[in-house]
């Protein structure tokens, strides 16, 4: 599978990039790092800066239908900067049309709340989304992973970093049942 790591161009937190990242590695797949710009983006360890990476293609120049699926890591500055580029989230909405899954994890439901797509969808994240969630017209809950299939396509949500084992596991399954 090819799947698509959006982030923007700082503010993603790290472990919520490397670890699906290596996940999908280490199951076979092809991560791609798409983003808002061309360059680095630039990682974080909650407010401290952390590791740069490659940004191996740019929203605006690539497409949902090239890809198999799409991981959106946390961080609170990353969905912010996310949902405000237009592009972004155009991007965001395709994989939702074309019925192709989606994996957020954290805070990057505010990217998902932006393009309005979780309205009828019941999903999780970092406790204080609930009510963005909510006034967006999904179901928040309080769960480590949540699989959602209310909708055109599958939506896996999990809450923070202490998820991220049950989060991996559940978006590689649910990728690789989708693309079968």
């Amino acid at each position: 599978m090819r799947i698509a790591f959006l982030t923007a161009p700082e503010g993603v937190e790290q472990v919520e990039l490397t670890d699906p990242w290596q996940a999908a590695v280490e199951a076979g797949h092809e991560p791609v790092l798409v983003s808002t710009k061309p360059g680095e983006v630039q990682a974080f360890h909650h407010l401290d800066r952390a590791d740069t990476f490659a940004v191996d293609e740019v929203v605006g120049e690539t497409s949902a239908d090239s890809f198999d699926g799409l991981v959106l890591p946390g961080g609170v500055a990353n969905p912010d900067f996310l949902r405000m580029n237009p592009e972004a989230v155009a991007f965001v909405r395709d994989f939702f049309e074309q019925g192709r899954p989606v994996a957020a994890i954290c805070h990057a439901p505010w990217t998902l709340v932006e393009a309005d797509v979780v309205r009828g969808r019941v999903l999780t994240s970092w406790p204080s989304l609930k009510t963005d969630i909510r006034n967006a017209g999904g179901t928040w809950v309080d769960e480590q992973v949540k699989i959602c299939d209310h909708g055109s396509n599958k939506l896996i949500t999990s809450r923070k970093p202490n998820d991220l084992k049950a989060f991996c596991a559940a978006f590689l399954e649910v990728f690789a049942k989708e693309t079968a």
